[in-house]
């Protein structure tokens, strides 16, 4: 038999991405990202706001309340995480300032 190789841009290989805003971040390894999407409805077109909070694994620890960050899926690492935070796209400047004030102290 032929073997087919497999396109690793198909739907099986790609991992979902979302965009959003860091809401908490005072559990360990743990932010909370609140991801707000608009949606028109159907029949009106009336454009609607919704928000989603995701759970997601921040292993160093790097992301802040304000940031905005970009989270990959992943496989269940506790009861409410399936996502992992893949990058931070931009910092707010409140977390470098109470950052500053700490290693001043």
């Amino acid at each position: 038999m032929s073997e087919t190789a497999r396109p690793e841009t198909g739907p099986r290989g790609r991992r979902k991405e979302v965009i959003g805003m860091v809401i908490s971040n005072r559990m360990q390894k743990t932010i909370v990202v609140e991801v707000a999407r608009q949606k028109s409805r159907a029949f009106y077109g009336r454009v609607v706001a919704k928000a989603k909070k995701f759970y997601a694994h921040d292993e160093r620890g790097e992301a802040h309340v304000g940031d905005f960050v970009r989270l990959e899926e992943t496989r269940p690492l506790s009861k409410l995480k399936r996502w992992r935070l893949k990058e931070i796209i931009r910092k707010t400047t409140l977390a470098a300032e109470t950052a500053e004030a700490e290693a001043v102290s």
